[in-house]
């Protein structure tokens, strides 16, 4: 017997994964670098299942029907290249692999081009919904080969999450557009959940509420707009005591936030095709600033700050914050798409945003209600420059705008910092000025560097001896 799939890597992940192929009705075959943990699972959580068990890669790869579908599940960089050196010339023409882990996008146009070279399909896929999502049903974001992927589509669709719009899996392009969209995925989840602690920031140590108080507003959120994943998981979390103390856990946990590289990689991608992202770039920098927490317990020792309680009427404060986080969160998204569509039109990507969201409806961590609106302003206007210019986006900067700038200032008057926030009104500001202060900053390029610059009263390009008129 033949395995209809192959996967490389038992991690929990791959586990998860192989177990929701399998219990989809196809058989798969497995392999892990260390032969201990593919008995385990095999005599454990796989038995009596259609499983196959190799020890070897030979083996492994024997054990497929051709063309082979091969995913691999281990960790981005150098051990994904460990693999492919081996597995690559075991394969023939015409065979599939899978990078299903957090790759950078330019390990996976390298690797693409080695595959082609082979005659090998290759296919750069982002899976999204951590272990539960990898067995009940994830978010799939893939790129590459698209011969590629037509052999693996019946596969995906049916171990995919199901949204309002179908199996939460698609195909956007050619090259890394899977690892890519993937990619600013995650930065979408850094900024959204930057601004959630930020909430949960200003109402504990500016309103003095308690975890389970917090909780209450959260679960309030998530009936509404905001409706979604990561504030769900959020009430959750504040709901939860730890059962040694009895203490709420969240409250137990050390202050400092560690990162994979996927929201750095997307800040650093922003940068370079120059596109505006600063709600992403700023949850980068907050979870930097956060580990920094022995020099931080110093400067709060030295540098004085006004006292954080802010004496509103908390349910005013609480209202208008529904505000401030609905526009922040919805300006990630804006930032996040409007950099897929700046990407595509760099790479060649050819991208379909409305897509993109339409993935992101289950399965994934941004999974949310605004979903929804999101896709549908995307598809009344493919090419849409910022979400803030469609309905109902409009309608809420009108509607909530006075509320994000009152809870920011309010914030820095009490010397909480709300870096998401500050750079989500900061972005709409900027974005609907028809004139920002750049020409003064174009005079100072052109006057010590002789950069010139342009005229709003005529064409062209000019230069001024600077140091001559003055």
């Amino acid at each position: 017997m033949k395995a209809d799939f192959g996967v490389i890597g038992l991690a929990v992940m791959g586990q998860n994964l192989v177990l929701n192929v399998e219990d989809k009705g196809y058989t798969v075959a497995v392999f892990n670098r260390t032969a201990e943990r593919t008995k385990e699972f095999v005599e454990g959580r796989a038995k009596d299942k259609r499983i196959i068990p190799a020890y070897t890669l030979e083996e492994f790869v024997d054990a497929l029907a051709r063309p082979r579908k091969v995913l691999i599940m281990v960790k981005a960089g150098a051990p994904v290249d460990a693999v492919l050196e081996k597995l690559f010339p075991l394969l023939e023409r015409g065979d599939l692999v899978i990078d299903g882990g957090n790759s950078h996008y330019a390990d996976t146009e390298r690797r693409l081009k080695e595959a082609e070279e082979r005659g090998l399909l290759y296919l750069g896929t982002g899976i999204s919904g951590g272990e539960y999502g990898a067995l009940h049903g994830p978010s799939i974001m893939a790129g590459g080969h698209r011969e590629g992927y037509e052999l693996v589509q019946e596969i995906f669709e049916r171990i995919a999450a199901v949204g309002p719009e179908g199996p939460c899996c698609g195909y956007f392009g050619q090259g890394s557009a899977g690892h890519y969209v993937k990619m600013v995925h995650n930065g979408i989840e850094y900024a959204i959940m930057e601004t959630i602690a930020e909430a949960y920031d200003l109402m504990k140590r500016g309103l003095g509420m308690s975890p389970d108080e917090m909780a209450g507003v959260f679960s309030d959120w998530n009936g509404r707009e905001l409706g979604g994943y990561l504030f769900e998981i959020t009430e959750r979390i504040l709901r939860y005591r730890d059962p040694e103390t009895g203490e709420p856990l969240v409250e137990l946990i050390l202050d400092t936030a560690k990162q994979k590289g996927t929201g750095k990689w997307s800040t650093q991608s922003a940068l370079d095709i120059g596109t505006p992202a600063p709600t992403i770039a700023m949850a980068v920098f907050a979870r930097i600033i956060s580990a920094l927490k022995d020099e931080r317990v110093a400067a709060s020792e030295v540098l004085s700050g006004p006292e954080p309680t802010l004496g509103v009427d908390r349910g005013e404060f609480i209202r208008r914050l529904f505000g401030a986080v609905y526009l922040s969160v919805i300006a990630a998204y804006a930032q996040g798409l409007r950099q897929l569509r700046d990407a595509t039109a760099e790479r060649g990507y050819g991208l379909d945003l409305a897509e993109a969201a339409r993935v992101w409806m289950a399965g994934c961590i941004i999974r949310s209600a605004l979903l929804v609106p999101i896709r549908k302003a995307l598809l009344e206007d493919p090419a849409l420059p910022c979400l803030f210019l469609a309905e109902p986006f409009k309608s809420a900067w009108g509607e909530y705008n006075g509320d994000l700038r009152w809870v920011t200032c309010l914030a820095r008057e009490h010397g909480i910092p709300t870096p998401a926030m500050d750079s989500a009104l900061t972005f709409v500001d900027a974005y609907r000025a028809a004139r920002l202060p750049a020409n003064l900053i174009q005079a100072q390029r052109d006057f010590f560097g002789a950069h010139t610059y342009q005229r709003i009263d005529k064409e062209g390009t000019f230069h001024t001896d600077w140091e001559a008129v003055a």
